[in-house]
């Protein structure tokens, strides 16, 4: 238990500059208290004291400002930063070291009781905002742009901006730890503006070219 507690200390201090002390870590970040809450939960869930789970689940809720049903799944290194509207649903499954950013909702699209809330790999980052609808899987690697609303499967090394989600970078190599620059998102339509630009360059060079050809020609025939 201890060398767990110690764990989730210890990726405070890894994805997160502004954490100065243990003691800081222990007593002021509420992501942390969140989920330290929620593995009472999940155990009581697991265990079929569902009022206890969802109880103590509550209870986190309103000590931290962050929602997580006692049913979701979390591994290891899991950490929220600020954590503030951060809302994950009961079907969500979390894998290791992976990062939210306040605001982030792991939400579910259906009524049926089923797997309904998404699935995020290993190192997978959130931005603030984010949202993850549906029971499909973010893939290994992955980053998700703040704001973006992701609604179908995201690749292993993908990078998701925009409403909905579009992949806006792949790549096939792992990262050796999660890349925790979410600000630092392409942005697809100043890319396509951009090609806009350089397209109507070249035809002004090739009607300029055109023109000097037609004036030639004219004083030739003159």
């Amino acid at each position: 238990m201890f060398a767990r507690l110690k764990s989730d200390i210890k990726a405070v201090f890894d994805r997160d500059p502004a954490a100065r002390s243990v003691l800081e870590v222990i007593f002021c970040y509420p992501g942390l208290h969140a989920l330290w809450f929620h593995r009472v939960a999940h155990w009581l869930w697991k265990h079929e004291f569902y009022f206890l789970g969802r109880f103590t689940s509550h209870i986190g809720r309103f000590m931290t400002g962050i929602e997580i049903h006692p049913g979701a799944t979390i591994g290891k290194g899991f950490f929220i930063d600020h954590g503030m509207g951060v809302v994950i649903g009961e079907t969500a499954e979390i894998g290791d070291n992976v990062t939210l950013y306040h605001g982030v909702t792991l939400g579910g699209v259906s009524w049926e009781k089923v797997k309904r809330h998404p699935t995020l790999m290993d190192n997978v980052v959130i931005g603030s905002g984010a949202k993850i609808l549906g029971p499909f899987t973010v893939g290994k690697d992955s980053k998700v742009g703040s704001n973006s609303v992701v609604v179908k499967e995201v690749p292993a090394n993908s990078t998701v901006v925009g409403i909905p989600g579009r992949i806006v970078m792949a790549t096939e190599k792992p990262q050796d730890r999660p890349d925790l620059e979410h600000g630092k998102m392409p942005d697809p339509e100043a890319k396509a503006i951009s090609c806009l630009f350089d397209q109507i360059r070249e035809l002004e060079r090739k009607y300029n070219a055109l023109a000097a050809e037609h004036e030639a020609l004219k004083k030739k025939i003159g």
